[in-house]
């Protein structure tokens, strides 16, 4: 009985998990699917001044849209599954350290990161930090990236200048983040808008 209840109270919660949009590749494809994400970017893009394409290009990068998404575990001997190399989880990819930060700095405590407002609050977040402290420009996707992978100090001091492979990634991040520009342009007026009665 126990292990029956055990059972149905996991799938209770995987049902609760917001499944990945059906074409990621289009962000108006994506926000039609979901408008409340759309909302919460609006929310972000007022509230930290960060670009929506830019907040959706580093999702898209970090975890596809994957609202439980985890590193891939490191292989023992190259074979047996062993740890993850960090404890990054979630749509925005924020390590435990990270969140906590985030959560005591916004005084959000119930700030969860498999929470797709959550999530792009944090980036809105971060990315104002590394503004703030590094002169990083929010509608930089290039450098906010780099910011992002490296943490600030890191930028700062330049550590990813010696990492061709994040420099190309951080390029993927710029163009995905155009991409996305362009067609919140062409969509923008055909985009869902909340109105008094949507809460949340």
């Amino acid at each position: 009985m126990k292990k029956l209840i055990f059972i149905t109270f996991v799938f209770v919660l995987s049902s609760c998990v917001t499944p990945r949009p059906q074409n990621i590749n289009n962000l108006c494809s994506v926000f039609q699917e979901y408008p409340k994400w759309y909302w919460a970017t609006q929310r972000v893009q007022k509230r930290w001044k960060v670009p929506i394409s830019v907040q959706m290009a580093i999702i898209y990068q970090e975890s596809r849209f994957s609202a439980q998404a985890k590193p891939p575990r490191q292989k023992l001997l190259w074979i047996i599954p062993w740890l993850r190399p960090t404890s990054a989880f979630g749509y925005s990819q924020a390590t435990d350290e990270s969140w906590l930060i985030y959560q005591r700095s916004t005084s959000n405590s119930s700030a969860n990161r498999d929470s797709f407002s959550d999530a792009v609050d944090f980036i809105g977040w971060y990315i104002d930090q590394a503004h703030c402290r590094a002169g990083v420009h929010k509608g930089d996707p290039y450098k906010v990236y780099l910011a992002y992978h490296e943490g600030i100090g890191g930028y700062i001091e330049g550590t990813y200048l010696h990492k061709k492979w994040l420099m190309d990634v951080a390029k993927k991040v710029r163009h995905q983040a155009w991409v996305y520009h362009m067609q919140l342009i062409r969509c923008h007026d055909s985009l869902p808008q909340k109105h008094w009665w949507n809460i949340w």
